[in-house]
């Protein structure tokens, strides 16, 4: 059953150890957040940090007055408050999407700045069962095996730093407004919740009728249920990981040949999925059918194809991944914590001066691939060529005497792995097979999250 009462024990099984950030848009779900997440700290760690952040979006002309009225009602409360513009020209279409982008990175800057690595939105079970039945229309229950189905995670980290909770899922909104009217708090309607121009209030609406409640009900269970079938898939994908696959040089994993014949296709076809979408730089999984067709030619004779921009070369000494050579990013001046081809993250650190970042190449790669375990030396060669290097400008068009960020010239710069497709975000579902991923590419680690009984994989 959902909660018809906030259920305030979802916060004492989260860690605010470092503070924590509220989302806040002046709403009454996030303004429910914030009054029981401050009435649940003062009675338990009165000394947390808690800042709440309003973002305006700044799409409508009663935004900046509803970001007033929640810095009001922080001042009444002792709660520091910030709001955050959204500013610049925006997209003519993709509009909610971007909104949801640009608020995620200002709210990530804002705790960041503070030194706090959790924020807290208030989503409850009806945005939850919108979720669940938005991708249901779409047809996510028969293309994903029902991943997608699992809707919001009860966490999820943002760019691989910061922990995004959402404790009341399971909560439903007339709750939240019930403990508004108790405490004489109003909130601001925001009428593009209404505007059916945009899919979400068109499920909203459809959800509407007498029978709301259990619809809601039902959703919310199918989530619950999809997100342990996630969950234990992505384990079994993470074990197959573990068991047969190895990086013998930068930009290449090795598949040993028995992890086409594993016995358990559903976990090798996502394992298979996540490995390509890493070595390509892909934000998203590549399609699921072509990727259960690319398994089963796995099991035959060697060939070579490409899939999510990720060559597969699969001969006796095992099954190679790499990322193609084509469409590289050309030399490009080098932006501290920038993503590169989609596939590392550049930390320039202390670093001054005018940097380039650019592949390595063919030529150069010819002189440094060295292959001492077995794996031929022509792949090794092909992957470091697709390798991203830094450079001084002067020197980039001298020869190369290895990777910048090696060399005692540049001491503390950086190109860092990561897992391509949950770079940017990352579902408490997956949280097995990226950790696992992530220490096979040597990304960095997982910060631990933010809620009682999950682990980083």
């Amino acid at each position: 059953m959902l909660e018809t009462e906030p259920d305030l024990s979802v916060f004492s099984q989260i860690d605010f150890t470092n503070g924590a950030v509220a989302a806040v848009s002046g709403g009454s779900d996030s303004t429910a957040l914030l009054l029981l997440l401050k009435d649940h700290l003062d009675r338990t760690a009165p000394a947390t940090k808690l800042l709440a952040v309003t973002i305006d979006h700044g799409l409508r002309p009663g935004s900046a007055a509803e970001a007033q009225a929640v810095a009001r009602l922080c001042a009444e409360r002792g709660i520091a408050h910030r709001t955050l513009v959204w500013s610049g020209r925006k997209p003519s279409t993709g509009l909610p999407a971007a909104a949801r982008e640009a608020r995620y990175r200002l709210l990530a800057e804002a705790a960041q700045a503070e030194g706090i690595g959790l924020i807290l939105t208030g989503h409850t079970a009806d945005d939850q069962a919108e979720t669940v039945l938005m991708r249901r229309v779409r047809g996510y229950g028969a293309r994903e095996e029902g991943r997608g189905l699992a809707g919001m995670a009860p966490a999820t980290l943002y760019d691989w730093r910061i922990w995004i909770a959402r404790p009341l899922l399971g909560t439903r909104r007339a709750a939240l407004r019930d403990v508004l009217r108790r405490a004489n708090v109003g909130w601001a309607e925001d009428p593009t919740n209404e505007d059916e121009a945009f899919e979400r209030p068109r499920i909203r609406a459809a959800l509407a009728d007498s029978n709301n409640a259990q619809r809601v009900e039902d959703a919310v269970a199918l989530a619950a249920r999809a997100a342990v079938e996630r969950e234990q898939l992505g384990h079994r994908a993470a074990a197959l990981i573990r068991g047969f696959a190895s990086s013998p040089a930068d930009g290449l994993i090795r598949l040993d040949p028995g992890f086409a014949t594993a016995g358990d296709e559903p976990a090798a076809v996502y394992a298979l999925r996540i490995l390509l979408a890493t070595v390509g730089g892909a934000a998203f999984l590549p399609d699921k059918a072509r990727s259960e067709a690319l398994l089963d030619r796995l099991r035959a004779a060697p060939f070579c194809a490409t899939l999510s921009r990720t060559v597969v070369d699969a001969r006796r000494a095992g099954i190679f991944l790499r990322r193609e050579t084509r469409n590289l990013p050309p030399a490009a001046p080098a932006v501290d914590n920038a993503l590169w081809d989609g596939r590392r993250r550049i930390k320039l650190g202390d670093e001054s001066g005018a940097l380039l970042i650019a592949p390595l190449g063919a030529a150069r790669a010819a002189k440094l691939a060295t292959a001492e375990d077995g794996t031929p030396p022509s792949l090794v060669r092909a992957a470091l060529a697709a390798e991203p290097v830094l450079w001084r400008a002067s020197e980039y068009l001298g020869e190369c005497p290895g990777p910048a960020q090696d060399s005692p010239v540049l001491p503390r710069t950086a190109v860092c792995p990561v897992v391509a497709p949950f770079a940017r975000f990352l579902p408490s579902f997956d949280l097995a097979p990226a950790g696992t991923v992530a220490a096979l590419i040597g990304a960095p680690l997982l910060p631990a999250p933010p809620f009682s009984g999950h682990t980083a994989g």
